[in-house]
């Protein structure tokens, strides 16, 4: 800012000017009030130029031109400053009394009055640089989240029934939106669930204020806002907390928060953005009044429509009525479109014919005669016939004669084989006995012969260690 610092005064045109003030000549010119403040001005004006200065802002006054009046003070002096129409419409804050800011402007003298001011063309609190920065942070990073996408958006109910009013419930924001309710939809029931709206603590609230309407009942919308204020005032509602609870709404939210100029993060992840408390108590109340003007309005449009779609159509007809045939001559052109339809598909189908037959002849000499081929099959399948047979007699008389090994080697293990040579087996209670500690004196065993058996009665034992 070293180019907009305050030039120094050229001390010659100073002391020139000074000098003509102070001793007048009785050939010197007299100066009037009005070139004595010209001079003054260029002075100033030519000197000083443009200039940044900070202080609090005192005895301001919007005036209805649409210009700004005020005071710049410290704690020892004041200045006088004014901000034309053209340069405050630029401004994102509402000034007013006690803020303070940094202004850019040029020095000049009200020649009228003799005064010196600042006309300042810029104007910023002090402090809202780093409130910006953080506020455009927050917003990128929810914008590169999709929080602000408007597919993520949903429609605000056109006739709701419960709105949820989250706001402060001593604040001119209530009354506005109450009085609007009552006024244009008496049957909309309204819930106001209060909370703090400015402060360090007033984001948390907020939030829990929030969760507390979504447990209502048969909420079809939900408005939260305040009034208008500085940047600092609403800066609760550029809370990333609050902005994710707002996303996490069951039902659509409004937000409306300060002037129309005024915008903050909840406003972007709303579903809908209003200007300011009462738009959006009207947003959600649909007088009855206007329903019925639009319903009038609806009814002339479609009046109107219908009118100039008729008269459409019996034009369409009246063209149509002039290029009607008539209906022999039409018959005529058709029977003649047929007749020559008809004669291209019986041509058509000759041809297909004639290709078939073709096809299928050529397919006669690639595959040959079905008859030869039928014929050769048979005489291979009376081969393999006879050869299977042949087969199988062969693998019967091998499974036959060893059928018969077997059952003479089964034959010559059979213990009746053993009986036949002089031997016998002795049994008792169905059990072949095998030792003669298998039986007491007066037991009744079974003796099996190769002809016949008998029964005996035990009538002593002996061991090997009796001397057998």
């Amino acid at each position: 800012m070293s180019d907009l610092s305050p030039k120094p005064l050229v001390k010659t045109d100073v002391k020139t000017q000074s000098a003509a003030l102070t001793t007048a000549p009785s050939d010197a010119a007299v100066l009037s009030v009005e070139q004595l403040n010209q001079q003054i001005k260029q002075v100033i004006e030519g000197q000083i130029g443009t200039v940044w200065v900070q202080g609090e802002l005192s005895n301001f006054k919007a005036h209805s031109s649409g210009h700004f009046y005020f005071s710049l003070k410290d704690s020892k002096a004041q200045i006088s400053a004014v901000m034309f129409r053209g340069s405050n419409s630029r401004l994102r804050f509402k000034p007013a009394d006690g803020l303070e800011v940094i202004v850019r402007g040029r020095v000049t003298v009200y020649e009228p009055r003799g005064n010196y001011q600042i006309v300042c063309d810029s104007m910023e609190p002090v402090g809202a640089g780093a409130l910006q920065k953080a506020f455009e942070q927050l917003r990128d990073k929810l914008k590169s989240e999709g929080l602000f996408a408007p597919e993520r958006k949903r429609a605000i109910p056109s006739f709701p029934r419960h709105v949820a009013v989250v706001t402060s419930p001593t604040g001119a924001a209530i009354r506005d939106i109450l009085n609007i309710m009552s006024r244009r939809a008496k049957s909309v029931r309204v819930t106001v669930v209060p909370t703090v709206v400015q402060g360090e603590s007033a984001a948390p609230q907020i939030v829990e204020a929030l969760k507390k309407a979504y447990l209502l009942p048969d909420v079809d919308v939900i408005i939260v806002g305040r009034g208008g204020g500085s940047m600092e005032d609403m800066w609760c509602f550029n809370d990333e907390t609050l902005a994710r609870t707002v996303v996490l709404s069951p039902v659509p939210i409004i937000s409306a928060v300060g002037h129309e100029i005024d915008f903050t993060i909840s406003d972007f992840v709303a579903d809908l953005r209003a200007p300011t408390p009462s738009a959006a108590a009207e947003l959600v109340a649909k007088s009855s009044t206007e329903l019925g003007a639009r319903i009038s309005q609806l009814e002339r449009l479609l009046r109107v429509s219908l009118d100039r779609k008729l008269k459409t159509l019996a034009q369409a007809l009246g063209g149509l009525h002039r290029q009607l045939v008539d209906p022999r001559k039409k018959l005529q052109d058709l029977a003649l479109r047929n007749d020559d339809l008809f004669t291209r598909l019986e041509l058509a189908m000759r041809n297909l014919i004639k290709d078939r037959r073709h096809r299928v002849q050529m397919v006669r000499q690639c595959v040959g005669s079905p008859e030869e081929k039928i014929r050769e099959r048979r005489q291979k399948l009376q081969l393999k016939t006879v050869s299977l047979g042949k087969s199988l007699e062969l693998l019967l008389e091998k499974r036959k004669a060893r059928t018969q090994r077997l059952m003479s080697l089964l034959d010559s293990l059979s213990p009746l084989k053993v009986v036949e040579r002089g031997y016998s087996i002795v049994s008792k209670g169905g059990e072949v006995v095998k030792s003669s500690s298998q039986v007491k004196v007066g037991d009744e065993i079974r003796i099996r012969l190769a002809d016949g058996g008998m029964v005996a009665q035990v009538t002593a034992t002996e061991r090997k260690e009796d001397g057998l």
